[in-house]
């Protein structure tokens, strides 16, 4: 079997619920569903932060936030951290990233055959939308018509609207639809230069605007639509955080809704009736890519893998976005779906936790080429083959000041004392047994029955922080006992020490130091 080809498709803040095959009522996304049934799919994927900027240094480097330190939008240059990109381009590929890419700046574009930015406001890799995809727009008189990022008929208050209304542009013309099309002449550049292809296509949806093209506005009745199960409930008398509180409260108070009537319920519903509708436009962008690789005999050496950055509440507990994102399952957990004819055992729904930093290194091994060493994520190969483990896997997700950990049927959030100092001075935590309450609707960290699931979990963090830590120094580690760097292309010796590239120890040598007196 040749060197497969790699298309690594993330859509924008995608509820891990939101889809026909996890059974929800209204979903349609039967290009999704038809991926999972030819595919595999992990119900229990975690990503590791829950804004879009760290969340993709994370999977695109492989690393947690605590290791590559990004945890907020954009930012400047890591310097010397590994990604995918130019991982995969020195073991002979043509790459390419195209969409919204919402990475620190030129940490990604040098490591492109073909980069797009896409995204329509200064928030890009670089600052702002593909020239390509505007000369696209201008040349269809259409280019005043785009609205992913602003409403263009409110001004400054149309921008980032949870609002939802059909959009004017076609679907050839949307985001979705270009960025599709798009990758598809990749592929074919790809081909005319004889190189297999690793293509990351990021799709700005289903985040707002919600405006999806009429034909999947039109997919759906908004009098039918289904609230999810937790839209309506006191949270408060559940115990969930005071952030959430507060922040249920402003959606249900403040004057958000640009569109009559304008009510919390009229309001809410417009949203879900948009975010359903982008959900569709991105499943129909999926199904465009998965029709030209079987079109094109393509598809029996493709790897194909479906993800998002993070969740979206889309209407869950009361919140229309995806703030403050550390407290829910539905901003934590998102899909993850790896079609791959012949690598992958078909038709399996994976319950083992898994977590968006195990892409690069899962990739790198279908690829038969050398793991990333700067990648914290594990190979789970094994699992798309139909090999058992990950019972006991865990899942971390990080904000600065906040960490959730996703255990089997548990997850557990932990704040600093100093989080929440007036409303609970003794400290603050989040504990849900998500077999018994999926919604989330019932806080279990100060119940005595759940005290000794709580500590296990807290020790879980701790040493998964500890264990996963890349230091740039450490006393106690003995470098010679290691491959000479001139061996091996992702190490440099520094003043004793073996490091990579990145300029950090990699943790897998402080596990086998002799020396731990200062470890």
């Amino acid at each position: 079997m040749t060197q497969p080809n790699i298309l690594f498709i993330v859509a924008d803040q995608h509820n891990a619920k939101v889809l026909g095959h996890q059974g929800h009522p209204d979903a349609r996304t039967p290009h999704l569903d038809r991926m999972a049934r030819e595919g595999c799919r992990f119900d229990n994927a975690i990503t590791q932060n829950p804004i879009c900027t760290p969340s993709r240094v994370s999977f695109l480097s492989g690393q947690y936030p605590h290791n590559h330190g990004y945890y907020s939008l954009s930012g400047p240059n890591p310097g010397g951290l590994p990604n995918i990109f130019e991982h995969f381009r020195a073991a002979g590929y043509f790459t390419g990233a195209m969409g919204k890419i919402h990475c620190p700046e030129y940490w990604v574009e040098d490591a492109c055959d073909v980069f797009h930015e896409s995204n329509s406001w200064r928030a890009g890799s670089i600052v702002g939308r593909s020239a390509a995809y505007t000369r696209f727009l201008r040349e269809r008189g259409v280019e005043q018509l785009e609205d992913h990022i602003l409403l263009p008929e409110f001004g400054e208050r149309g921008r980032q609207s949870i609002e939802g209304r059909p959009s004017p542009l076609q679907f050839d013309e949307s985001q979705e639809g270009w960025l599709a099309n798009t990758a598809i002449d990749a592929i074919g550049q790809a081909a005319a230069r004889g190189q297999p292809f690793l293509l990351h296509l990021s799709f700005p949806r289903p985040h707002q605007c919600t405006t999806p093209c009429q034909e999947f506005w039109d997919l759906y009745d908004p009098a039918a639509l289904s609230l999810p199960p937790n839209a309506d409930y006191d949270l408060a008398a559940a115990g969930k955080a005071p952030h959430m509180i507060a922040s249920a409260k402003r959606w249900r108070e403040s004057d958000w809704q640009l569109f009559e009537p304008k009510t919390f319920e009229a309001g809410r519903r417009r949203k879900l009736h948009g975010y359903l509708g982008a959900v569709s436009q991105v499943d129909a962008a999926v199904g465009l890519l998965l029709d030209h690789l079987r079109a094109q005999g393509l598809a029996e050496n493709t790897i194909v893998v479906y993800t998002s950055d993070h969740g979206d509440y889309a209407a869950e507990h009361g919140i229309m976005e995806k703030a403050p994102g550390i407290c829910s399952d539905a901003i934590t957990r998102v899909p993850l779906i790896w079609w791959a004819p012949n690598r992958v055992t078909a038709g399996r729904a994976l319950e083992a936790t898994v977590e968006l930093v195990d892409i690069a290194n899962t990739l790198c091994s279908l690829a038969g080429i050398d793991l990333m060493e700067t990648s914290d994520g594990r190979d789970i190969s094994g699992l798309l083959r139909g090999e058992d483990g990950g019972a006991d896997r865990i899942g971390l997700t990080e904000f600065a000041w906040s960490k959730s950990l996703r255990k089997g049927q548990f997850r557990l959030v932990h704040y600093p004392r100093a989080m929440f100092p007036d409303d609970y001075p003794a400290g603050f935590g989040e504990l849900y047994d998500l077999q018994a309450d999926p919604w989330e609707m019932r806080n279990l960290y100060f119940d005595a029955d759940y005290q000794a699931v709580a500590n296990e979990l807290r020790a879980d963090l701790l040493e998964r922080l500890i264990t996963t830590t890349r230091p740039r120094t450490v006393s106690g580690v003995n470098s010679a006992r290691f491959d000479q760097p001139e061996l091996n292309p992702q190490r440099l010796q520094r003043y004793q020490t073996v490091v990579n590239r990145d300029g950090k120890i990699n943790p897998a040598l402080l596990h086998s130091a002799i020396n731990k007196n200062y470890l």
